[in-house]
């Protein structure tokens, strides 16, 4: 069974979808400015994940299965999706699956690049942490953050917070291993296909090293008609702010209101 906050509106119907070990505040972090905003706003923990029980496998076939339910569950027909991560992922999947169930689409700091090999030794890693050690073991594993000086402590902090919010820490300990070998799309070429409005919400390298700039980029130039959103230099990223994040997703609704 997936935890799942549903909160009415007379707007946009919109889904938030987290990242991988996160739950369901950390996509817009605490913000309502959606809600006050006037829309539907339905936000879930990932299976495993928060509050949700496990269920294996950890595939982004089975992601996708899932938000299929929530939408057929609570009677949605078509919805804005707001994706973090692997939650920008499994909205991808979604959409090139079900295009006529998704009325827009904002992909938050997306990571996956088809055809890079990639090293599963740090997810694998972290699992190992988790699984022996807890919070402070998956804290050990990610070792020193790869960001300015000024941002370590809080990324550090935000680590704990959330990894702190799963009741099944050894289910998260599955989906690290298995979300990073699953692949939403076979080729970055098959976004073309997208054919809702579009925003993608990228972050610049020097702060996300793990959500490279070049990904967003790519995305948004083979999503037709997407805009790409990255933060000025020197900024935090917009990713890391509900209240811009949610002024994004807000504008975004609108679009799909009015056309």
């Amino acid at each position: 069974m997936l935890a799942i906050e549903d909160t009415p509106g007379d707007g946009a119907d919109i889904v938030l979808l987290h990242g991988l070990t996160a739950t369901r505040r950390y996509v817009v972090h605490g913000s309502t400015a959606l809600q006050r905003a006037g829309h539907r706003v339905l936000a879930y923990d990932a299976r495993g994940h928060g509050e949700s029980d496990p269920a294996q496998p950890y595939d982004y076939a089975s992601l996708s299965s899932d938000l299929l339910g929530v939408l057929d569950d609570h009677g949605i027909e078509r919805a804005v999706l707001a994706g973090a991560s692997m939650g920008g992922h499994t909205a991808l999947r979604f959409v090139l699956d079900h295009p006529d169930r998704v009325a827009g689409l904002v992909i938050i700091t997306p990571a996956y690049e088809p055809g890079e090999r990639t090293d599963f030794t740090h997810w694998d890693a972290l699992a190992r942490g988790l699984r022996e050690g807890g919070v402070e073991g998956f804290v050990a594993a990610y070792g020193e953050p790869d960001v300015p000086e000024a941002f370590r402590e809080n990324v550090l902090t935000v680590l704990r917070q959330r990894l702190g919010r799963h009741e099944h820490p050894e289910a998260v300990a599955d989906a690290l291993e298995q979300v990073p070998r699953s692949e939403p799309f076979d080729a970055v070429a098959d976004l073309g296909a997208i054919a809702v409005p579009t925003v993608v919400v990228a972050s610049r390298d020097e702060v996300d090293s793990g959500h490279p700039l070049r990904v967003g980029e790519a995305y948004a130039a083979t999503i037709p008609g997407a805009e790409l959103v990255v933060e000025e230099p020197g900024k935090s990223p917009i990713a890391w702010q509900g209240g811009q994040l949610s002024r994004v997703i807000d504008g975004l609704a609108a679009r799909t209101l009015a056309a």
